[in-house]
C-alpha cells in the first residue's frame, strides 16, 4: 500500500451503477490506484465494454464487471459474494446507481414513486446491508452519492429529492450504527454535472468547462470522483457521517441581475 494517505491503493471496491458518468469515473479512478473495483449495471453489455477498456489499460486494479440490478436483493447478494471471493474481500462500497425522470408532482404516479425511490434508495439499503460483514471485517468505508436536491427544494423531481434526503439520513444514521465496528459512512451531494446524458441533452461539454474561471456552475465527473477517493481514503479517517455538497458557485452567491 502507498504511504500516501489520500490513495485506496491495495483495496477492493464495489462501484454501483458503474456503466457511464460519475460511476465510470469513480471506477477509472480506484483502479489508477490499485483498488481491484467490482463495477455493475442492470445490463451486462453496459459494463463489459467499461471493464474491458479499464484491464486493457496499464491500470493496476482490476475491474470486475457484473450485471445487478440494486433493487433485487439476491442480485445483490450475488454481487456482494463474488466480489469477496475474487478480491478477497470488500473495503470500499460507493453506491452510485440512481435514477430520475421529470415530473408534476400532480402527475406523479404511484408507481413513478416507488421506481424511483426503489432505486435511489432502497437500492443504497439493499446494497449497504448485502456488503455489512465484508466492510465489517476490516473496517471499511461506504459513500453514498446523494443529490444538492436532497437538500433543497426539487420541483418536478419530488419522487428523487425525497428519496436522496433518505439516503443523507440512512448516511448519517448508519455512520452512528457502524462507528464501533470501524466502517465510515459519509455522502457526497453533487450539484449539476456535465454528465454524458447531460452533454446529450444540449447542457455543457466537459471539454467546455474553464476552471480558471471563478464562475463554477458545472462540475465533471472527475471533480465528484476525486472527493469520493478522497472519502475512501485514509485521508479521510477523521470524517463520518458527513453529507459533502459539491456544487461550486451556489445559488445565492452569484450576483443579481
Amino acid at each position: 500500500m502507498s504511504d500516501n494517505k489520500f490513495t485506496v491503493d491495495g483495496s477492493s471496491a464495489i462501484v454501483t451503477g458503474a456503466s457511464s458518468g460519475i460511476g465510470r469515473r469513480i471506477a477509472e479512478g480506484f483502479a489508477a490506484q490499485g483498488v481491484d473495483t467490482t463495477i455493475c449495471s442492470r445490463e451486462q453489455d453496459n459494463v463489459d465494454p467499461v471493464a474491458e477498456e479499464i484491464n486493457d489499460g496499464d491500470a493496476p486494479g482490476r475491474v470486475l464487471p457484473i450485471e445487478c440490478d440494486v433493487r433485487d436483493r439476491d442480485s445483490v447478494e450475488a454481487m456482494v459474494e463474488t466480489t469477496v471471493e475474487e478480491f478477497g474481500g470488500l473495503d470500499v462500497l460507493v453506491n452510485n446507481a440512481g435514477a430520475v425522470f421529470k415530473c408534476d408532482f400532480n402527475d406523479l404516479s404511484e408507481n413513478g414513486w416507488k421506481t424511483i425511490v426503489d432505486i435511489n434508495l432502497h437500492g443504497v439499503f439493499n446494497c449497504t446491508h448485502a456488503a455489512r460483514e465484508a466492510l465489517q471485517d476490516g473496517g471499511g468505508s461506504v459513500v453514498n452519492i446523494s443529490s444538492v436536491r436532497s437538500q433543497e427544494a426539487a420541483p418536478h423531481e419530488t419522487h428523487y429529492g425525497a428519496a436522496k434526503a433518505g439516503v443523507n439520513n440512512l448516511t448519517k444514521s448508519l455512520a452512528s450504527e457502524w462507528a464501533s465496528d470501524g466502517v465510515r459512512v459519509n455522502c457526497v451531494a453533487p450539484g449539476f454535472i456535465a454528465t454524458p446524458g447531460a452533454v446529450t441533452a444540449g447542457d455543457t461539454d466537459p471539454a467546455d468547462i474553464d476552471r480558471s474561471e471563478v464562475d463554477r456552475k458545472t462540475g465533471t465527473t472527475a471533480e465528484i470522483a476525486d472527493v469520493v477517493e478522497f472519502l475512501a481514503s485514509p485521508a479521510a479517517s477523521f470524517i463520518d457521517g458527513e453529507i459533502l455538497t459539491v456544487r461550486g458557485v451556489p445559488p445565492h452567491s452569484e450576483d443579481p441581475k
